[in-house]
């Protein structure tokens, strides 16, 4: 083989077996069959990790088994870090370079890399929750890190500078597990470095931001980025609350006592202690200042409540700071059911905001109000999963309403991936986890599922790729009802977009909505931007009156986000066959309420793979619109063998009324 023109290199094949984690064995991923063995694990792509950096010694980031990177690869390890490089970890930079290393202070940096490529670990834990083999989505691809935040957070020109060494170092797929607030694509510089990526071949996976449930908070929203929100497991790490007059109450927590204890404490409010809340907001939200009242909180479970500047760890330090021996954390309203297992640093639970309603109402009821806080542990198969998280970012899309976002949701609460310390204090192992959640943690599932269908279809588009993952994801939960939002109801499609990802199925899409990249520049001036703006995003002069702009529900995208009045609105979509050459779809409507969806034709006869062809979807009001309404629905192409679906979103306007002099 040596001996042939081409040859690079050759080593001995070994075959991994070992069990996971839960979130790759939840999304169907399982050794030695399906997608991980199509794709071998994701070997051969890089995946360019914008973060806090890196922990290079841990164990998730060993290459044993791992080949050297392809000779693409241009990147670098920066001078003080080169001995830590190896075939897994194959590029670590910082941005802007004055920064100093690339190593991660933080967790998170850490957390996010070994979520989209960890190799295998055994034995990872928190406490002995969640115990299992830690494993990446893609255990193979190799990762190539590039610190842009510090403690102070993430400059925009360190992002941007980031991403493009990131383009010509040679990454296959970019993670960013960050962003700002929403800005036209134009002054936005993770859509803009995404812009460049996308047409150097280039997917970029981003979240889509924390700031759920509310509506239009989703950001990383350009549509040739990939925008992930988070869901649920089918896990939870249970803690119970019990009070004295024998009320229970289930939460989740992360903390293990080493010796159960069953016994009884007193309660105690801090608020109650607080005489005027805005001064007091230290001792309200159990901040440092709680050591202040440690004559009454001492040997008393303390409830404290989320927020106020203090994340929950620090709370629960405040608290054994001030002599509590336990701690409730209560969540607010818009939260909903979402709960948070973290490690705390005492006996702690996180409970739902209704709950702490029930919690002071007994604490009001009696003298000497008591409770006690036990564990449970890991316990699998929550039948709702997956529920979109609370905080997972909603659309519609503020800079470009006319494409739905988020696009896809994925696993993000309470997500166990390789940690820069040890949460337990451990000083003897570099085996070291932690448990968080936000979109931060769903979004690198999505980045490793795309390297799996990279290396399995590496002459698919980052469209394509996109694509695949969205006509295949999932819409109904473990229940096989509709998705439920932290409220326990029906989510609306701006939660999910077009589902929860599936990553086998995504790997036989049978046929994709392939963007073509010169799309974007109609859809741009259909914006309404100005040719220097639509310039900023090309790096090139623009003249948008030389050329037809499209609307933007227009763009041949896989999914549709339209706002619709009296007048019916007309789009077309190209669809390009990859699954088998000779195939016949037909189309499937399930309508909007009060919408009429039209298909021409709705029959697609295919004779050759890769052959595209072009249908028209014309959509009308069916009755007089009262009231601005949010409706959604789907239309799916149906083979013998695939279904290739599109969610619809309808905004209902309501009739002008005329001006009356």
């Amino acid at each position: 083989m040596e001996k042939k023109p081409g040859f690079i290199a050759a080593w001995p094949e070994r075959i991994l077996s070992l069990h996971t984690t839960h979130s790759p064995s939840f999304l169907g991923l399982q050794q030695n069959i399906g997608l991980w063995k199509n794709s071998n694990y994701g070997k051969g792509v890089i995946i360019g990790v914008l973060d806090t950096g890196i922990s290079p010694d841990h164990p998730s980031f060993s290459d044993e088994g791992m080949p050297p990177p392809p000779a693409k690869w241009k990147g670098k390890c920066e001078s003080n870090f080169t001995t830590k490089c190896n075939n897994k970890l194959i590029g670590a930079r910082t941005f802007p370079q004055a920064n100093g290393s690339p190593i991660d202070d933080n967790g998170h940096g850490t957390h996010t890399a070994s979520t989209i490529a960890g190799s295998f670990v055994k034995g990872a834990n928190v406490f002995g929750n969640a115990i299992g083999t830690a494993v990446g989505i893609a255990p193979l691809a190799h990762l190539a890190i590039y610190k842009v935040c510090d403690s102070f957070g993430c400059s925009d020109s360190g992002v941007l500078s980031a991403m493009d060494a990131a383009i010509d170092d040679g990454v296959d797929i970019l993670s960013l597990s960050l962003g700002g607030t929403t800005n036209p694509f134009h002054s936005d510089p993770i859509a803009l470095g995404a812009y460049s990526a996308t047409q150097r071949g280039i997917l970029v996976s981003c979240s889509a931001g924390n700031n759920g449930p509310f509506e239009s908070t989703v950001v990383n929203e350009a549509p040739w980025i990939l925008t992930v929100g988070a869901s649920t497991l089918d896990r939870k790490i249970k803690a119970t609350l019990t009070l004295g007059n024998k009320e229970e109450f289930e939460g989740e927590s992360a903390f293990h006592p080493k010796v159960s204890n069953n016994k009884f404490f007193p309660l105690f409010d801090p608020s109650e202690n607080a005489t005027d809340p805005d001064s007091d907001s230290d001792i309200l939200f159990c901040g440092p200042g709680l050591t202040e009242l440690s004559a009454v909180a001492k040997g008393k479970i303390v409830l404290c409540e989320v927020g106020g500047g203090f994340n929950r760890i620090e709370k629960g330090q405040a608290v054994k700071n001030a002599g509590g021996v336990g701690m409730i954390l209560t969540n607010r309203p818009q939260d909903g059911s979402t709960k948070s297992a973290d490690a705390h640093v005492l006996p702690a639970l996180d409970v739902t905001s209704s709950d702490r309603n029930s919690i002071t109402d007994y604490m009001k009821s009696t003298k000497n109000p008591v409770a006690r806080i036990t564990f449970q542990g890991t316990i699998i198969g929550d039948k709702n999963a997956p529920v979109v998280a609370a905080f997972s970012a909603r659309g519609p899309s503020t800079a470009s309403p006319g494409i739905l976002k988020p696009d896809i949701i994925g696993p993000g609460v309470n997500i166990l991936a390789a940690w820069h310390n040890s949460v337990e204090n451990k000083t003897n192992t570099k085996s070291t986890f932690n448990i968080i959640s936000g979109t931060s943690m769903s979004c690198p599932h999505l980045s490793g599922v795309a390297a799996l269908l990279k290396s399995a279809h590496p002459k698919w588009s980052p469209s394509a790729i996109k694509s695949a993952i969205m006509t295949t994801a999932d819409i109904v939960n473990l229940n096989n009802e509709s998705f439920l939002s932290e409220t326990l109801t029906p989510a609306r499609i701006f939660a999910y977009g077009a589902g929860h990802v599936n990553p086998s199925r995504a790997n036989d899409p049978g046929l994709v909505y392939d963007t073509q990249f010169k799309d974007y520049l109609p859809y741009l001036c259909g914006l309404n931007y100005s040719n220097r703006e639509v310039g900023s995003l090309l790096q090139r002069k623009a003249n948008c009156s030389k050329m037809k702009s499209i609307p933007e529900a227009q763009l041949n995208y896989p999914s549709f986000s339209i706002s619709l009045g009296e007048k019916p609105q007309t789009y077309t979509r190209t669809v390009t066959n990859v699954g088998e050459a000779k195939s016949t779809y037909r189309v499937e409507i399930v309508s909007p309420r009060m919408v009429s969806v039209v298909v021409k034709p709705s029959i697609l006869k295919f004779s050759k793979l890769n052959q595209k062809m072009t249908y028209r979807v014309t959509f009308s009001t069916t009755t007089e619109i009262r009231n601005m309404e949010v409706v959604h629905g789907y239309m799916k192409w149906t083979s013998n063998k695939h279904f290739v679906r599109s969610p619809i979103a309808v905004v209902l306007q309501e009739p002008e009324t005329p001006d009356i002099d």
